[in-house]
């Protein structure tokens, strides 16, 4: 199920504390994501559960999930409530059609070497590229605008307030998606970093050169 979002739709992942949480969505953030997998910005269930209860109405929960087994994804999203999960990593195709058919939306973060075509079944949004290295944005974004297929792209790794708008302004993407690129230390925001790349995407959403056929991503 395609998430309901007016312009374009923004997440700020890796967030570990109700603060930055609420300060993303306060600047205007679409969602904001949660590790719920093992890692240096693992956030317990727990303190994810009462973080979701305190976000305003309309804002989005994004479980994210790297190595993990499909049955723990769907009990853990639907416990909490979760608007939607992002699978990193390797996951077949039938571990995705399991969440798919359990949560309400799935984000896929494309792994390398991936046959585009693949990815589409079941998924409602395709993350790229796998990895937070800027020079691997533009390359990945020019190969995956190519595709024809009607699932939205969302622009991941490597991004800060400075590359969001050239991405934003030449590529057709639904929305962005940052991370250590507006974090002061691993899983601390730093508020003007975030701030400045808020207002610059959405700048750059509204002095775009590409169209964006949202008629198309809404089926």
């Amino acid at each position: 199920m395609r998430l309901t979002v007016e312009g374009l739709f923004i997440k700020v992942s890796g967030v570990t504390s109700e603060e930055d949480a609420l300060f993303s969505i306060g600047l205007g953030a679409s969602a904001v994501g949660f590790d719920l997998s093992a890692g240096e910005s693992q956030v317990p269930v727990a303190v994810v559960n009462d973080i979701v209860r305190r976000l305003p109405y309309g804002a989005c929960s994004v479980g994210i999930f790297h190595h993990e087994l499909p049955q723990r994804i769907v009990e853990i999203a639907n416990t909490l409530g979760l608007s939607a999960v992002q699978i990193d990593g390797p996951a077949s195709l039938a571990d995705v059609a399991y969440v798919s058919e359990r949560v309400n939306t799935v984000l896929r973060t494309v792994p390398p070497g991936t046959d585009r075509l693949a990815l589409h079944g079941g998924v409602d949004y395709l993350l790229l590229p796998d990895g937070d290295s800027p020079e691997a944005l533009v390359d990945v974004l020019e190969l995956f605008a190519e595709s024809t297929a009607r699932t939205p792209l969302i622009a991941s790794g490597g991004l800060t307030d400075s590359n969001v708008i050239d991405v934003v302004q030449n590529f057709p993407v639904f929305g962005v998606d940052v991370r250590g690129g507006v974090e002061s230390s691993p899983g601390v925001k730093d508020p003007v970093a975030l701030g400045r790349f808020i207002a610059n995407a959405r700048w750059a959403f509204d002095n775009a050169y590409v169209e964006r056929h949202f008629d198309e991503w809404s089926l």
